[in-house]
């Protein structure tokens, strides 16, 4: 199964330090993660971050990329 069919609605976002990015809203398109604007991290804004910065899910989304990189790195 590929890792992006593992990803589903509401499920948390982690980066590679362990630290809260957002929470998954849904897939957009075959690339990207769209992360609920509601989420305190997300300021009010929806973002979205490439399937590709995914390293693995279990009950959480984890990124090959720290929390601080994400958040710069975001779009």
């Amino acid at each position: 199964m590929a890792v992006k069919d593992k990803i589903a609605e509401h499920m948390e976002v982690v980066g590679s330090d362990g630290e809260h990015v957002g929470t998954v809203d849904h897939l957009e398109g075959v690339n990207q993660i769209k992360l609920t604007k509601n989420d305190p991290a997300s300021k009010g804004t929806h973002h979205f971050i490439p399937v590709d910065w995914v390293e693995h899910v279990d009950e959480k989304v984890h990124l090959t990329k720290t929390s601080a990189e994400a958040f710069q790195q975001w779009v």
